[in-house]
């Protein structure tokens, strides 16, 4: 399994920016796909999730990104986006792609959880700076 991130980049406070995450060699329509991010000396946490569970495909946010970041996938390509708008100083963070190999019966706290995620991409830097 192969999860490719891309997209990072530095914008000022106020702008945009779309990371991607293309997968391959999973069931990329049985997988949950999720967003978490690390900044400097912090612990890498949760962003957003696209969770396949057994109920049904449902997105969770984090908190502090709702209304600003918009998770998106497109089947086909095996890949899935993460619109970020009205960047904050405070979304300055190495983000990470990762990937739930399978549909699960959990409720959605499990998918908040990093350590529930089977396969890591490689960290796309996202620097929000004037």
């Amino acid at each position: 399994v192969q999860l490719q991130a891309s997209g990072g980049g530095l914008v000022e406070p106020g702008g945009s920016l779309m990371l991607s995450c293309a997968a391959s060699g999973l069931a990329f329509r049985e997988s949950a796909m999720a967003w978490f991010r690390q900044a400097p000396g912090k612990e890498r946490e949760f962003v957003a999730v696209f969770a396949t569970q057994w109920s049904g495909d449902n997105t969770f946010y984090e908190e502090s990104v709702k209304g600003r970041f918009t998770l998106s996938r497109d089947n086909a390509k095996n890949t899935v986006y993460l619109q970020m708008n009205s960047l904050k100083r405070e979304d300055t963070a190495v983000y990470y792609c990762a990937a739930k190999g399978f549909r699960t019966g959990f409720s959605y706290p499990y998918y908040f959880k990093r350590e529930n995620y089977d396969y890591w991409g490689q960290g796309t830097q996202v620097t929000v700076s004037s």
